[in-house]
């Protein structure tokens, strides 16, 4: 297969081979060839796929699985896909090592690591008892779900969030509860048959060079769109016996004679017959694995060329100009301002008000906001027995919870109301910080309850200007399969541009506010506005030329 121009099939010479000798685990070590990494050798027995961050932790930062790139258009759709690397090689061949060395070497903010470890098939009662023989073959291609691969992939690209499986290799099962991933700049997918699915792999046996291209165009289309580099590390046979022999025999609780028998039996087999004929696949081989800094340095290059012309900046200028002169969307709801309403909008929108008055007034309002919202849930008829022994037609709540989930730091001054009139509500939090060079906003925290799906959310920020965080946030909680239509954004003041571009976005969230100013100055600060509502509150410095929305730090 002819490789694309812009990183022509590069191969780094200089493989060295070493014979294996030693019966026991600690005698292993010492055979390995030094690669000069600083790594210390993964210790695990389920499968590599994470959601809790960090994922890496460098000298200089901390890189994130569990966010989200801020690549959002005016339509809170993602605009370019995530750049996915594929890392194929055979069994210990270093492949998640090569993985870990990317990764801090791009320096980029959002990776997600996935592991084709994660995708072994569920075994009946016969195949677990020949895996618990060394009798069953995992470096096989039957052994692998690949319809599984392919979907997962497919949504991480397009930025969703994904369940994957964790395989327990002690058990050769897979665990009940599954992983969150979510989309990022860049996925790294590493597994011994990363470039293959069985449609190419009944191709390879054995095989002319003809017949191999043809079998390999039948994946060929699947395979282009999915994965935009794809890399073969290539270790040398004696060294990747060495590594297995260490890791099933000191993190699996494996004997040395169960792990050479199925080395002989199955591993090496497979390799020759399925993995190997890959590397032709490959856009990149490297050889020696971690210890080839000169091929990593080659392929973090390109890939921060990628990155480069797949940048797109958050454009506020197209989020204030798309809705100009539109209507008011049918969802948004304001608090009906009364006199009282009125009056409390006057105190916290005074510049000259204390501190201790701004909270009080703003936690009427928000206790009013709240009850004003809650009338939008769905009710249904009930009767009730009173004490006087008599049946009330009555209402009650018609769904099966409702969550509270805040955006930090503004939007959490609204949970105490929330608690005070929702017996038992759940709490979340959502983090969604402003890039202070690229001005765009980005999910660094996230911590919602268990199975959020089935409930109501009411989605709490103090004020929305440009709604950039806002839609990043309802974005979050699409992902963790909330339907649009049981979202409920609260803020005590919106900018109509903010209602205009969430409502846009996402036309059955329930958008409720108590007062909505018309204008957005060059700084994104709503006008006349309220000031920034975080300093107000918690009696912090306002940084200059900041948003309303949390100035530079939190962009709402």
């Amino acid at each position: 297969m002819s490789s694309p121009p812009s990183y022509p099939g590069i191969r780094i010479s200089g493989c060295r081979a070493l014979g294996a000798e030693g019966s026991n685990a600690e005698s292993l070590d010492r055979l390995l060839p030094p690669v000069g990494t600083g790594h210390s050798p993964r210790k695990r027995t389920t499968s590599q796929c994470k959601s809790e961050p960090p994922l890496l932790r460098t000298s200089k930062r901390t890189i994130y699985t569990a966010g989200r790139p801020p690549w959002y258009n005016e339509h809170g759709t993602q605009s370019k896909e995530a750049f996915a690397i594929g890392l194929g090689g055979g069994s210990a061949s270093g492949k998640t090592t090569v993985a870990r060395m990317i990764i801090e070497a791009l320096d980029v903010p959002w990776v997600v690591l996935l592991s084709m470890d994660s995708f072994y098939k569920v075994l009946t009662e016969q195949q677990q008892e020949q895996a618990a023989h060394n009798n069953f073959n995992f470096d096989h291609p039957d052994a692998f779900d690949f319809d599984l691969i392919i979907s997962t992939l497919k949504k991480l690209k397009q930025g969703k969030s994904v369940k994957v499986p964790v395989y327990d290799f002690t058990t050769h099962s897979r665990k009940r509860d599954w992983k969150t991933l979510y989309g990022a700049n860049v996925i790294i997918f590493e597994g011994i048959m990363a470039f293959a699915d069985k449609t190419l792999l009944e191709g390879l046996v054995p095989v002319s060079p003809c017949r191999l291209l043809a079998s390999s165009r039948s994946l060929a289309h699947r395979l282009h769109q999915l994965l935009d580099m794809k890399i073969f590390v290539d270790t040398d046979s004696d060294i990747r016996l060495v590594r297995r022999l260490r890791r099933d025999i000191s993190e699996r609780g494996r004997d040395i004679e169960g792990v050479i028998k199925q080395y002989n039996k199955f591993v090496k087999p497979s390799f020759d017959q399925y993995i190997q004929p890959t590397m032709r696949l490959a856009d990149i081989v490297v050889p020696r694995g971690s210890g080839n800094t000169v091929a990593i340095d080659l392929i973090v290059q390109h890939v921060h060329s990628q990155l480069e012309e797949r940048k797109l900046r958050w454009d506020m200028a197209a989020l204030a100009s798309a809705h100009q002169c539109h209507p008011l969307p049918q969802t948004l709801s304001v608090l009906k301002s009364t006199p009282q309403v009125r009056g409390m909008h006057t105190i916290i929108r005074d510049k000259e008000t204390s501190r201790d008055e701004f909270i009080f007034y703003s936690k009427r309002l928000m206790r009013l906001l709240i009850e004003h919202a809650l009338s939008f849930l769905p009710f249904q008829d009930c009767v009730v027995r009173t004490p006087q022994g008599q049946d009330y037609a009555g209402k009650c709540y018609a769904g099966k919870q409702i969550t509270g989930v805040s955006i930090l730091r503004a939007g959490e001054t609204m949970e105490p109301a929330l608690r005070a009139v929702c017996k038992d509500v759940r709490i979340g939090t959502i983090l969604i910080q402003t890039n202070q060079l690229t001005g765009e906003p980005e999910l660094h925290y996230l911590r919602l309850p268990k199975d959020i799906s089935d409930d109501h959310v009411i989605l709490m920020d103090c004020t929305v200007s440009t709604g950039a965080a806002a839609m990043m946030a309802v974005r979050v909680l699409l992902d963790h399969d909330v339907p649009e239509d049981k979202i409920f954004l609260l803020s005590l003041l919106m900018a109509e541009m903010g209602v205009h571009s969430v409502a846009y976005a996402f036309p059955r969230v329930r958008i409720i506010t108590t007062a909505v100013d018309k204008r957005v100055n060059d700084l994104f600060r709503i006008i006349p506005g309220i000031g920034n509502f975080g300093d107000r509150y918690f009696g912090t410095d306002a940084v200059p030329d900041g948003s309303d929305e949390e100035e530079v730090a939190y962009t709402g």
